[in-house]
């Protein structure tokens, strides 16, 4: 259930690469063909200035198109499997567990994209400030990262394991 990227390979499990292709196929076909009628029907009637069906099915449109269009890119540099990993050294499809400075409560989430939000575990992206600050490191060292508010945050390492579901 795990998505991550090293270079530009995609790594999927197999169950994240189907459902992505079943969206696709949906987004591609019927769900295309049923935007293109509502846009066709809108257009019969009558002024498209102040055709507020129309556009929202155009609107529509293009939110299904871009979505078409970011599947195609993840699943073209797809490999299904699991990505090479070394426990200890923090990774996407790993499960981090950390603590941040100054605090004893530990926080554990899958280090993923979003694309595995359905996961049953909290999910922080490889390319968040917290994610790219980690990334690489190994248990027992410390990483810092900026937080939105300018301010600088940092957390130390404590478990890095490749996910295996929940």
């Amino acid at each position: 259930m795990t998505e991550t990227r090293e270079g530009s390979v995609t790594w999927l499990t197999q169950e994240a690469y189907d459902r992505l292709k079943a969206e696709l196929d949906d987004r591609s076909g019927p769900l295309r063909v049923e935007i293109a009628k509502r846009i066709e029907d809108a257009r019969g009637e009558g002024d498209l200035r102040e055709n507020g069906g129309y556009h929202a099915a155009k609107e529509e449109q293009g939110k299904n198109e871009g979505r078409v269009l970011q599947i195609q890119a993840i699943l073209e540099n797809a490999r299904v499997g699991e990505p090479p990993r070394t426990d200890g050294v923090v990774g996407p499809g790993m499960t981090v567990t950390v603590r941040f400075a100054g605090d004893d409560e530990e926080v554990t989430f899958l280090l993923a994209s979003r694309e595995e939000s359905g996961a049953p575990i909290d999910v922080y992206s490889p390319r968040s400030p917290l994610g790219s600050a980690i990334s690489g490191k190994k248990v027992g060292e410390n990483a810092t990262y900026s937080l939105p508010n300018g301010r600088s945050a940092t957390v130390e390492i404590l478990e890095a394991v490749p996910y295996g579901g929940l």
